[in-house]
């Protein structure tokens, strides 16, 4: 039961701490979403899978930052 709790408090500020850094961050954009921006990805020379850019490419996702 402890492990639990304490694996459920973890992963709760993980998602605590990736909420902030949304929130405090200018134009609340997360970073790297984009599977171009994937060094792993650059080597293979793979594209995105949502918007289809190469790792050359600038992401061309139509989602668009919140204001």
């Amino acid at each position: 039961m402890k492990l639990a709790l304490l694996s459920i408090g973890l992963l709760g500020l993980a998602v605590a701490g990736i909420a902030i850094k949304i929130w405090a961050k200018k134009g609340g954009e997360f970073a790297g979403t984009c599977a171009s921006n994937n060094p792993l990805l650059q080597e293979d020379g793979a594209s995105c899978g949502v918007c289809g850019a190469r790792p050359d490419e600038k992401c061309k996702s139509e989602i668009q930052p919140l204001p």
